[in-house]
């Protein structure tokens, strides 16, 4: 198993229309297509095909015949709908399978004869490169281990705060590993630990982070958080404590197919891998010791999209691009999230730099559920930012989100009940505050741009002062009296309004 330094991907040339990537992976085939505005973009098109290439690859050392037709079919379309889509760029990369067959080559030419599109073939270490740029978009501080568990391999990248520090790649995929231990689960496990005793990067996660991404380790994430009565139905960022996650794999890695078939969520095709893969993560997490374990909704695909775009776009914060955006196409106004930002931030001095975040993702978010009915504004605006499908959101920063206050929710509505849980009461409390506060921005201004910097916040020992310009009749109203004292009462404080 190879342990150095990752070598640099070639450059793409970079994409400001439409980009698609066709991941053709040991087991699936994948059309993702985004389009490329001047923010980080989020998917428009995601399918996938069950092609399977990579069965029998252990015994014969060929793709699949059967899985070489299907991949050429669902290839066909994909590139025709990508095509009808108005995509200006559309990247083809193959993976394990492919690079490891003896006739991968060939498939190659047969794709790029038939439909007049390159192939790029990927390295383990351009593939392990990938997988952790997919991550790092999301989780831009990702310290620890990436393992990316696909159908011919598993890849592992140590992450150093972000950087990328090493990498390695083992015959661990999880069709793989079932065809090598003849469908046997205990001769798997040895299979696995005979590998992983080479990994000597494993050291790497040791009391910190192992992230786990891939198509297989989605499907295991969504079991846990089904038999667990989880709140939150995210794969994301989900997370768990090492031991909880061990005892699960462990207990997914033992159960038979006849039991694996009475969970809904495992497609027929997944049905005799699961194991596998279970036996792979539980054996990551006893060789690595991580202090916890997180699941990533990211991987190579959003690597290859990533090189391909503007540097400029490349290192947005992806959360922030994805609110901004969202803002200027729902918002009534042109009050910019900034706006209010700088008018609340007085109020809450001291924060951390997550709380600084969680405040701006607030303030932009917090005019985008305007045009529904009144009496659901709140709940819509809850769940609308609950759910949101942007990288680089923890599910503690998911419940953060002050939105539902700012519509006159109560945070302590059944509604909350489900997900109050993954935030820290501490941190719920100063949720309804910084709500309160955005709704108060709202009501001075009217939701208009350009009135708030007329008017400015200001905390002071135990009190909290609006000023007002006293020169205009814009600024007097009993709602904004109202609101302002209600804050100050939440906020501990004595509410003063001063008009000069």
């Amino acid at each position: 198993m190879p342990n150095s330094t990752l070598p640099r991907q070639k450059d793409f040339p970079t994409v400001h229309g439409r980009l698609g990537v066709v991941d053709i992976g040991s087991n699936t085939v994948r059309l993702v297509v985004y389009d490329v505005p001047d923010r980080l973009p989020v998917p428009m098109f995601n399918e996938k095909s069950e092609c399977r290439l990579v069965e029998g690859l252990s015994s014969t050392g060929h793709l699949s015949k059967t899985g070489v037709k299907r991949a050429i079919r669902s290839i066909g379309r994909f590139v025709r709908l990508a095509q009808s889509m108005g995509v200006e760029s559309l990247d083809l990369v193959a993976t394990a399978a492919v690079r490891e067959a003896s006739d991968g080559a060939d498939f190659v030419k047969i794709v790029e004869k038939t439909y007049g599109t390159p192939v790029t073939i990927l390295s383990g270490a351009e593939e392990a490169e990938l997988a952790a740029l997919g991550l790092i978009v999301g989780v831009p501080d990702a310290d620890g281990v990436l393992g990316d568990l696909g159908g011919g391999s598993l890849d592992l990248v140590v992450l150093d705060k972000g950087r990328l520090a090493a990498f390695g790649t083992l015959p661990l995929g999880h069709v793989l590993l079932r065809e090598m231990a003849d469908n046997k689960i205990k001769r798997g496990k040895a299979i696995v630990e005979k590998h992983l005793k080479t990994a000597k990067l494993l050291k790497g996660a040791s009391g910190k982070k192992m992230y786990l991404a891939g198509g297989i380790v989605r499907t295991i994430a969504r079991i846990f958080i089904e038999q667990t009565n989880y709140p939150l139905h995210i794969v994301d960022n989900y997370a768990l404590r090492a031991d909880d996650a061990l005892r699960l794999s462990r207990l997914l890695a033992g159960l038979s197919q006849g039991t694996l078939k009475k969970i809904p969520i495992i497609t027929p095709n997944r049905i005799k891998s699961i194991p596998f893969a279970a036996e792979v993560l539980a054996s990551l997490i006893e060789a690595a010791k991580p202090k916890q374990v997180v699941f990533s909704g990211f991987g190579m695909r959003e690597g290859q999209m990533l090189k391909r775009l503007p540097e400029d776009i490349r290192h947005q914060d992806p959360l922030i691009a994805g609110a901004l955006t969202l803002a200027e196409n729902s918002g009534r106004f042109a009050l910019k999230g900034q706006e209010i930002v700088d008018w609340v931030r007085p109020i809450f001095p001291n924060l951390t730099p997550t709380e600084q975040r969680r405040i701006e993702v607030a303030c932009l978010l917090s005019d985008i559920a305007w045009n529904e009915h009144p009496d659901y504004r709140a709940e819509h605006a809850f769940y609308r930012c609950l759910r949101l499908p942007y990288a680089g959101l923890s599910h503690p920063d998911r419940v953060a989100t002050s939105v539902y206050v700012r519509y006159n929710g109560d945070p302590n509505a059944s509604l909350v009940n489900s997900v109050r849980g993954l935030l820290a009461p501490e941190d719920l409390a100063k949720v309804e505050g910084i709500g309160r506060a955005i709704r108060l921005a709202h009501t001075v201004s009217g939701s208009a741009p350009g009135l708030l910097a007329a008017t400015r916040m200001e905390r002071s020992g135990k009190r909290l002062i609006l000023h007002l310009p006293g020169s205009t009749e814009i600024f007097r109203s009993e709602t904004v009296d109202r609101r302002f004292r209600s804050l100050a009462r939440i906020l501990g404080l004595q509410g003063n309004v001063s008009r000069r």
